[in-house]
Protein backbone atom coordinates (compact mmCIF):
# COMPACT_ATOMS: atom_id res chain seq x y z
CA UNK A 1 0.00 0.00 0.00
CA UNK A 2 1.43 3.39 -0.94
CA UNK A 3 0.58 6.80 0.44
CA UNK A 4 0.10 9.78 -1.89
CA UNK A 5 0.18 13.07 -0.02
CA UNK A 6 0.06 15.13 -3.21
CA UNK A 7 -3.75 15.06 -3.24
CA UNK A 8 -3.66 17.58 -0.36
CA UNK A 9 -2.65 21.24 -0.56
CA UNK A 10 -0.15 20.99 2.32
CA UNK A 11 1.64 18.39 4.42
CA UNK A 12 2.25 18.74 8.15
CA UNK A 13 4.54 16.19 9.76
CA UNK A 14 5.25 15.35 13.35
CA UNK A 15 9.00 15.04 14.01
CA UNK A 16 9.80 12.51 16.76
CA UNK A 17 8.90 8.97 15.79
CA UNK A 18 7.45 10.11 12.47
CA UNK A 19 10.30 11.53 10.39
CA UNK A 20 13.07 10.19 12.61
CA UNK A 21 13.63 7.28 14.98
CA UNK A 22 14.20 9.58 17.94
CA UNK A 23 11.99 8.04 20.62
CA UNK A 24 14.73 5.73 21.99
CA UNK A 25 17.15 8.68 22.11
CA UNK A 26 14.52 10.88 23.76
CA UNK A 27 13.87 8.19 26.37
CA UNK A 28 17.58 7.71 27.19
CA UNK A 29 18.12 11.47 27.43
CA UNK A 30 15.13 12.07 29.69
CA UNK A 31 16.04 9.10 31.89
CA UNK A 32 19.58 10.47 32.31
CA UNK A 33 18.30 14.01 33.00
CA UNK A 34 16.03 12.62 35.76
CA UNK A 35 18.71 10.53 37.52
CA UNK A 36 20.08 13.43 39.63
CA UNK A 37 16.58 13.83 41.07
CA UNK A 38 16.35 10.19 42.11
CA UNK A 39 13.74 9.33 39.48
CA UNK A 40 14.10 6.10 37.55
CA UNK A 41 12.25 6.20 34.24
CA UNK A 42 10.91 2.82 33.10
CA UNK A 43 10.90 2.23 29.32
CA UNK A 44 7.43 0.64 29.35
CA UNK A 45 6.00 3.67 31.19
CA UNK A 46 7.60 6.04 28.67
CA UNK A 47 6.47 4.06 25.60
CA UNK A 48 2.84 4.20 26.78
CA UNK A 49 3.10 8.01 26.82
CA UNK A 50 4.79 8.68 23.49
CA UNK A 51 3.26 11.84 22.10
CA UNK A 52 2.91 13.45 25.52
CA UNK A 53 4.86 16.68 26.06
CA UNK A 54 7.93 16.64 28.28
CA UNK A 55 6.32 19.07 30.75
CA UNK A 56 3.29 16.78 31.08
CA UNK A 57 5.54 13.74 31.61
CA UNK A 58 7.44 15.55 34.36
CA UNK A 59 4.19 16.62 36.03
CA UNK A 60 2.90 13.05 35.96
CA UNK A 61 6.16 11.83 37.49
CA UNK A 62 5.89 14.44 40.23
CA UNK A 63 9.31 15.93 39.52
CA UNK A 64 10.07 18.54 42.20
CA UNK A 65 12.75 20.29 40.10
CA UNK A 66 12.07 23.14 37.69
CA UNK A 67 10.73 21.35 34.59
CA UNK A 68 12.49 23.86 32.33
CA UNK A 69 15.90 22.86 33.75
CA UNK A 70 15.20 19.14 33.37
CA UNK A 71 14.00 19.60 29.77
CA UNK A 72 17.01 21.77 28.91
CA UNK A 73 19.37 19.07 30.20
CA UNK A 74 17.40 16.46 28.26
CA UNK A 75 17.70 18.62 25.13
CA UNK A 76 21.48 19.00 25.55
CA UNK A 77 21.83 15.23 25.79
CA UNK A 78 19.69 14.71 22.67
CA UNK A 79 21.70 17.26 20.67
CA UNK A 80 24.98 15.53 21.58
CA UNK A 81 23.66 12.29 20.05
CA UNK A 82 22.05 13.74 16.90
CA UNK A 83 24.77 12.44 14.56
CA UNK A 84 23.40 8.93 15.23
CA UNK A 85 19.77 9.91 14.49
CA UNK A 86 18.15 7.62 11.91
CA UNK A 87 15.46 8.85 9.51
CA UNK A 88 12.47 6.81 8.39
CA UNK A 89 13.03 6.61 4.60
CA UNK A 90 9.40 5.81 3.75
CA UNK A 91 8.07 8.91 5.49
CA UNK A 92 10.87 11.09 4.12
CA UNK A 93 10.03 9.79 0.64
CA UNK A 94 6.39 10.84 1.05
CA UNK A 95 7.45 14.36 2.06
CA UNK A 96 9.95 14.55 -0.81
CA UNK A 97 7.23 13.54 -3.28
CA UNK A 98 4.91 16.22 -1.88
CA UNK A 99 7.68 18.84 -2.19
CA UNK A 100 8.40 17.79 -5.77
CA UNK A 101 4.69 18.22 -6.51
CA UNK A 102 4.91 21.78 -5.19
CA UNK A 103 3.15 21.20 -1.87
CA UNK A 104 4.27 23.29 1.11
CA UNK A 105 5.34 21.28 4.13
CA UNK A 106 5.76 22.00 7.83
CA UNK A 107 6.88 20.26 10.98
CA UNK A 108 4.49 20.46 13.96
CA UNK A 109 6.19 18.97 17.00
CA UNK A 110 5.62 19.03 20.73
CA UNK A 111 9.39 18.99 21.08
CA UNK A 112 11.55 22.00 21.85
CA UNK A 113 12.48 24.24 18.94
CA UNK A 114 16.24 24.10 19.52
CA UNK A 115 16.26 20.30 19.54
CA UNK A 116 13.89 19.85 16.58
CA UNK A 117 15.76 22.39 14.41
CA UNK A 118 19.10 20.79 15.34
CA UNK A 119 17.70 17.39 14.36
CA UNK A 120 16.41 18.73 11.05
CA UNK A 121 19.85 20.18 10.29
CA UNK A 122 21.71 17.02 11.40
CA UNK A 123 19.60 14.82 9.13
CA UNK A 124 19.56 17.42 6.32
CA UNK A 125 15.75 17.26 6.27
CA UNK A 126 15.49 20.99 6.96
CA UNK A 127 15.34 21.70 3.21
CA UNK A 128 12.02 19.85 2.96
CA UNK A 129 10.07 22.06 5.36
CA UNK A 130 8.87 25.63 4.92
CA UNK A 131 8.02 26.09 8.61
CA UNK A 132 8.84 24.46 11.94
CA UNK A 133 6.24 24.84 14.70
CA UNK A 134 7.27 23.60 18.16
CA UNK A 135 5.93 23.66 21.70
CA UNK A 136 7.05 27.24 22.30
CA UNK A 137 4.74 28.58 19.57
CA UNK A 138 1.40 27.51 21.03
CA UNK A 139 -0.35 27.50 24.42
CA UNK A 140 -1.33 23.81 24.34
CA UNK A 141 0.38 20.70 23.06
CA UNK A 142 -1.15 17.61 21.49
CA UNK A 143 -3.87 16.28 21.78
CA UNK A 144 -5.02 19.91 21.45
CA UNK A 145 -5.01 20.99 17.78
CA UNK A 146 -2.93 24.15 18.35
CA UNK A 147 0.35 22.97 16.78
CA UNK A 148 -1.36 21.78 13.60
CA UNK A 149 -3.58 24.84 13.30
CA UNK A 150 -0.56 27.12 13.68
CA UNK A 151 1.33 25.16 11.02
CA UNK A 152 -1.62 25.48 8.60
CA UNK A 153 -1.84 29.21 9.33
CA UNK A 154 1.87 29.67 8.57
CA UNK A 155 1.53 27.64 5.38
CA UNK A 156 -1.50 29.69 4.34
CA UNK A 157 -3.65 26.60 3.77
CA UNK A 158 -7.08 25.83 5.23
CA UNK A 159 -6.95 23.03 7.81
CA UNK A 160 -9.32 20.80 5.83
CA UNK A 161 -6.90 20.90 2.87
CA UNK A 162 -3.95 19.70 5.00
CA UNK A 163 -2.77 16.20 5.75
CA UNK A 164 -0.91 15.32 8.93
CA UNK A 165 1.55 12.45 9.23
CA UNK A 166 1.81 11.20 12.82
CA UNK A 167 2.95 8.28 14.98
CA UNK A 168 1.03 8.86 18.23
CA UNK A 169 -2.60 8.70 19.30
CA UNK A 170 -2.36 12.20 20.80
CA UNK A 171 -1.19 13.61 17.47
CA UNK A 172 -3.82 11.78 15.46
CA UNK A 173 -6.49 13.11 17.82
CA UNK A 174 -5.06 16.64 17.44
CA UNK A 175 -5.22 16.34 13.64
CA UNK A 176 -8.84 15.19 13.73
CA UNK A 177 -9.78 17.98 16.15
CA UNK A 178 -8.09 20.47 13.80
CA UNK A 179 -10.28 19.19 10.94
CA UNK A 180 -7.31 17.75 9.05
CA UNK A 181 -6.77 14.45 7.32
CA UNK A 182 -4.29 12.17 9.05
CA UNK A 183 -1.96 9.32 8.13
CA UNK A 184 -0.84 7.02 10.94
CA UNK A 185 2.77 6.15 10.06
CA UNK A 186 3.15 3.30 12.54
CA UNK A 187 2.58 0.58 9.92
CA UNK A 188 5.54 1.96 7.94
CA UNK A 189 8.11 2.78 10.64
CA UNK A 190 10.13 0.49 12.86
CA UNK A 191 11.73 2.15 15.90
CA UNK A 192 14.98 0.58 17.08
CA UNK A 193 14.94 0.26 20.87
Amino acid sequence: MSVDLTTYEAVIADWDGTCVDSQPLNYRSLAAALQPYGISLRPEWYVQRIGTSGAELLAELGVAADPRLVLEECGRRIIRELPSLRTFPTVVGWVEAARHAGRPCAIASGGGGIVVRAGLAATRLDVLFDHVVTREAVPRGKPAPDLFLEAARRLGVRPDRCVVIEDAEEGLEAARTAGMHAVDVRPWVSPVW
